[in-house]
């Protein structure tokens, strides 16, 4: 039976999962300037700044998911054009730099999870996250970020074959160009998650604690 939005989120089994919410992607200088400013024009870094407030306040987990690069590319992708674009933007996810730092709406808290990872297009294949959510007992995952076009969108399947509900937050996740973004959420991760907005989250998690 399906549950209602206040069941999934339910704060004992519920974590806000952010994906490249960092300073090279969605703030400046950015990777990528066109998904940096589509995700400032819908407002996704206050949103998802939101998110991790009501998070921390109602006892849910949050776990930040970033990329790291060396400056040789040891270890990194090189099988797309994704990452040739990435090189080429002059922007590098040297670990302890300022570009790899998450923006400062959603904050440095000291109790939040920051997992990173060197390969890959989402923050679960390869990485820690999994069992990592699994100890923490998350069975429902928030997932805000970016990007519709890639990595939130992989990190979504990933989360729905590994057994996890996936909640969105369509306020909070972006891509380019916004037209597309709309039709992947529209016709392919809303078969998957259950669709919401920032402001339907934070009232939850604030009557559930």
């Amino acid at each position: 039976m399906r549950r209602s939005l206040e069941e999934l989120l339910d704060p004992a089994s519920t974590a806000l999962v952010t994906h490249e919410c960092m300073r090279g992607v969605i703030g400046e200088p950015a990777v990528f300037p066109a998904l940096s400013e589509e995700a400032r024009d819908v407002g996704l870094p206050a949103n998802v700044g939101r998110l991790a407030t009501a998070a921390r306040a109602a006892g849910v987990p949050v776990v930040h998911c970033i990329v790291h690069r060396r400056d040789d590319e040891m270890g990194s992708n090189n099988n797309g054009r994704i990452f040739g674009a990435a090189r080429k933007s002059g922007v590098v996810f040297r670990p302890g730099s300022d570009v790899v730092r998450l923006v400062d709406e959603v904050g440095d808290d000291p109790r939040d999870l920051v997992l990173t990872r060197y390969h890959g297009i989402g923050g679960m294949g390869g990485t820690d996250l999994d069992p990592v959510l699994r100890n923490l007992g998350a069975r429902t995952l928030v997932i805000v970020g970016v990007s519709v076009n890639v990595g939130v969108t992989n990190l979504v399947m990933d989360a729905v074959n590994a057994s996890y509900d996936v909640v969105l937050p369509r306020d909070a996740i972006a891509g380019v160009p916004r037209a597309y973004a709309d039709a992947v959420i529209d016709n392919t991760l809303s078969l998957l998650a259950t669709m919401t907005t920032t402001d339907e989250v934070v009232r939850a998690w604030a009557g559930n604690h």
